[in-house]
């Protein structure tokens, strides 16, 4: 799995991703609106739009905290680790730990997929993971690692979704995956 890329922020943007945070714990997607943004942050309205062009843009850029996050997470856990299943389930590990551990976000983030602007946002991020895991899958010796790499997130999101459901790790769940990751793939 890559490394992210850490992005320096505006100490207000800050602030206003974290007023997010705070207020997904609480609050679903439909109700969430720049004016409570801006009274948990403790800002001007006037200030989000200096940060933000619209609330969509928002979503998008909570979204990309959500997954910066995750990514250094995935980064830090198979850090120098060799291409194969140990990195690949150690990230997917890092992964779904990250999800449970910001499970109120990911909801609202989950509700955010039918806006066009974080469908976009969804699937230029899968399209990272989509190479990073195949670089594991074909060192894996997997001839359609691109293909089964797609099939892989779809498995792991769903996954996600179903820890975040119950609300802690599912071991059927993660053994399930470990299992699909110790199919041979010449069968």
């Amino acid at each position: 799995m890559n490394p992210s890329q850490t992005i320096t922020e505006h100490p207000t943007r800050t602030n206003l991703l974290d007023a997010g945070l705070r207020l997904a714990q609480t609050t679903s997607l439909a109700k969430l609106s720049v004016n409570q943004i801006v009274r948990e942050a403790g800002v001007a309205k006037g200030t989000f739009y200096v940060h933000f062009p619209d609330r969509d843009s928002y979503l998008v850029a909570l979204h990309g905290r959500f997954h910066e996050t995750l990514n250094e997470s995935i980064a830090t856990a198979t850090d120098r680790m060799p291409y194969g299943r140990s990195n690949l389930q150690t990230g997917i590990s890092a992964y779904l730990d990250g999800c449970l551990q910001k499970r109120e976000l990911k909801a609202l983030l989950v509700e955010a997929r039918v806006d066009p602007a974080i469908q976009t946002a969804v699937q230029e991020r899968n399209q990272s993971y989509y190479a990073a895991i195949a670089q594991n899958l074909a060192a894996m010796g997997w001839s359609n690692a691109l293909i089964a790499a797609r099939l892989l997130v779809t498995m792991v999101a769903e996954a996600a979704l179903i820890e975040m459901e119950k609300g802690e790790t599912d071991t059927a769940v993660r053994q399930t995956l470990w299992q699909f990751l110790r199919t041979h793939p010449t069968t």
